[in-house]
């Protein structure tokens, strides 16, 4: 069996201890040496990242904020290695996210990573979650955590997506925002923010429309977003966040077959059994669209005890709703397919987070332990309908499901950490419980009532060593655990009920890294791992927008990845973002045999910018570069695979300063080239509509003005 390359990897390894050992090169003339990045997603309390064992990558504002119009998470994490996220051009399914390949078999939303936003978790109980809730604009750092650490939280922890809103500061001051682009797009966006009596505040409004690159996409989004913070008293901190989102009849184009995308990539799959008209596309004659509306709240109190310690309390609780359209055949709809082609829930949500830290002297060194404990339910009112009435489809028809499904899980975990002169040691352990119940309320075609627990021990095990000031090596091991969500346990093959025979899929996970400062002005980060994977969760059968599940054997993950950032003379700055992943079943299953790629992963991915800016901040440029190796769409790797391809964009900004005015304004164009190529895959899709079709060459300008009170 193939592996990584050790020689490769020894080199790359030797080259980052040699450059790290040269640190006191002089720096090159008004250039700017790295600033410590300070994360929390490895121990739950800041952090220098450079001092975890562990692959953390981190979005800063400037670099949301580059010349984009904040609407996607995919604009953004383009330059973290490992994360791929693609974004389908179908509002009505949002992104599709993967990390080292966890994740890829999602036909919407997110599953496999975790989500999080102020600490507040956007991923639900049974491990769905959604992107499309992050609120961009008042970003102030994404941090993406990968590889072994991310077992320390829990179910679906493939990897770790945060954003951190920032905090109101300052004195009063509103912002807005507007761009427009290619293909109907635009976004206008209202903010305020400032701190008056010790309160601080940020308050946000948006509103994107598109009409879509694809045949019947166009989707209009509404965000609202407030943040207050107060310190209540000595080494306290109180912080409230409140957000919504809502989507009405965001288009949903579907997948197409490669003959289509080869004629148009634009174009919808025509609907062969549309004899009244036969140019219409499936979309269309099924109008197939999706309405969400998510409103959620929270709250965190932070408290000192003394000089390291610390008490922090997260409660949360929200609401979703969701309408959606399918393009499932009424052929398709017999009794026992149960839930008909319209989707309708509404859920409840709420949990906590209680967590504790104490840091004491130990043995000559200090030691830094974390206890917590976390809770969430989810309760969803669910119902599903045929799609049609008498003839006409694509309309809300006879009740076909209607049942309860409540979700819950209870996470205890620790963590410890012992640094003693150039070495530390981590150590954590987290017990994860997820039940799932369900109350079948529609008898018609048999009682579906019924409940299923999983539960699993993810211990994980880190050393880093500090070779040089400027070198550390690290290594680090643990367990996963990725039980199914809701969404694959609602059918079973291809046409039955429950499935409450999934069984969750349970990983291990191995990583070296090494993390240097290179002639003080460039960061570098190079992590080789490998995940071994028992009862991968894999697509079973997936047709019209519904899909089902089942467990596979064996696999395998292995991978490297690498990251340079450097800072230049005269405003110059180059950054490097590379992955290596083989990605494979590692035992034949059924008619995939050993060896054959997991689909919807690439097997390699690159970002490259070259940026100037001016030190003034008046005038700023980048070429950005960007490819991807190519895609399996099914298990057996049979059919055509989504091709690798590469793409270079443009960015430039301009800002101006008057008074209290800040003006700026930016211009970006994507797919300098105009190459066509496959954004996306629907993975194991039955009917072989396996390909969404990523933009062309497409432009976007923004204005910005700000005013300081």
């Amino acid at each position: 069996m193939r592996r990584p390359r050790q020689h490769a990897i020894a080199l790359a390894i030797a080259a980052l201890a040699g450059a790290g050992s040269a640190g006191s090169a002089p720096l090159a003339a008004d250039g700017a040496a790295p600033m410590p990045v300070v994360v929390v997603s490895a121990s739950r309390f800041e952090r220098d990242s450079f001092d975890q064992p562990a692959a953390i990558g981190v979005v800063d504002a400037a670099r949301i904020n580059a010349a984009q119009p904040r609407v996607n998470a995919s604009e953004a994490l383009a330059a973290v290695p490992g994360v791929v996220v693609q974004n389908r051009q179908n509002y009505a399914q949002d992104l599709q996210i993967s990390s080292r390949g966890f994740g890829a078999r999602s036909a919407f939303g997110v599953r496999g990573v975790r989500l999080i936003a102020d600490g507040i978790p956007a991923t639900m109980p049974d491990g769905q979650g959604q992107a499309a809730t992050f609120n961009l604009d008042m970003a102030e750092r994404i941090e993406v955590l990968r590889g072994p650490f991310s077992a320390l939280y829990g179910n679906h922890a493939g990897g770790v997506i945060q954003m951190f809103t920032r905090d109101g500061e300052g004195a009063p001051s509103i912002d807005s925002t507007f761009t427009a682009g290619s293909y109907g797009s635009k976004k206008l966006d209202v903010n305020a923010q400032g701190k008056t009596a010790g309160v601080g505040y940020v308050v946000d409004v948006s509103r994107f429309d598109t009409d879509g690159y694809r045949a019947h996409s166009a989707a209009r989004r509404d965000q609202s977003f407030a943040k207050l913070t107060f310190q209540p008293g000595a080494g306290s901190k109180l912080t409230l966040v409140a957000n919504t989102m809502s989507e009405s009849n965001a288009q949903d184009p579907l997948g197409v077959k490669w003959a289509t995308y080869q004629r148009d990539p634009r174009a919808g799959e025509i609907d062969l059994n549309d004899t009244a008209n036969p140019k219409r596309t499936l979309a269309e004659r099924y109008d197939t669209r999706k309405n969400i509306n998510h409103q959620q709240a929270g709250l965190t109190w932070e408290q000192r005890l003394g000089e390291d310690d610390r008490l922090q309390v997260t409660l949360y609780g929200g609401n979703r709703h969701v309408v959606q359209y399918q393009s499932f055949p009424k052929t398709m709809q017999a009794p026992a397919s149960q839930s008909g082609g319209v989707v309708d829930f509404d859920r409840d949500f709420y949990g906590a987070n209680f967590s504790w830290q104490h840091v004491r002297a130990l043995a000559g060194g200090k030691l830094t332990t974390t206890a917590g404990l976390e809770y969430g339910r989810s309760s969803d009112d669910r119902q599903g309908y045929e799609n049609y009435v008498g003839s006409v489809v694509g309309v809300r028809g006879a009740l076909r499901r209607d049942e309860e499904d409540v979700v819950s899980s209870l996470d205890p975990y620790v963590q410890g950490e012992w640094a003693y002169g150039r070495w530390q040691f981590t150590g954590g352990l987290r017990y994860s419980r997820m039940r799932v119940g369900v109350q079948d309320r529609f008898l018609g075609n048999g009682d579906d009532s019924g409940s299923v627990r999983y539960s699993h021990t993810t211990p994980l095990l880190g050393a880093l060593f500090k070779l040089t000031p400027t070198l550390d090596l690290y290594a680090s091991a643990a367990r996963g655990f990725e039980a199914p969500t809701l969404n694959e346990l609602f059918y079973s093959g291809a046409g039955g009920g429950f499935n409450y025979r999934l069984a969750p899929a349970e990983s291990t996970h191995l990583e070296l890294g090494a993390k240097a400062i290179l002639a003080h002005h460039t960061r570098a980060e190079l992590a080789v791992f490998q995940v071994r994977t028992r009862d991968e969760l894999v697509v079973d059968v997936s047709t019209g927008g519904r899909s089902s599940y089942r467990n596979a054997g064996d696999t395998l993950r292995q991978g490297i990845e690498l990251s340079v950032d450097s800072q230049w003379a005269h405003g110059f700055s180059t950054r490097l973002a590379a992955t290596q992943l083989r990605a494979i079943y590692d035992s034949t299953v059924g008619a995939v045999p050993e060896g054959s790629r997991l689909p919807g992963v690439p097997n390699a991915n690159l970002f490259g910018e070259l940026a100037w800016n001016d030190p003034a901040g008046s005038l700023g440029g980048a070429l950005e570069a960007q490819a991807s190796g190519k895609v399996r769409v099914d298990d057996a790797n049979a059919d055509k695979a989504a091709p690798g391809y590469g793409v270079l964009n443009l960015r430039v900004q301009a800002q101006q300063q008057a008074g209290g005015w800040r003006i700026k304004e930016f211009a970006r164009l994507n797919n300098v080239l105009d190459r066509q190529y496959v954004g996306s895959v629907i993975v194991g899709d039955s009917s072989k509509r396996y390909y969404e079709a990523a933009l062309g060459r497409n432009w976007l300008l923004g204005l910005s003005a700000r005013y300081q009170f």
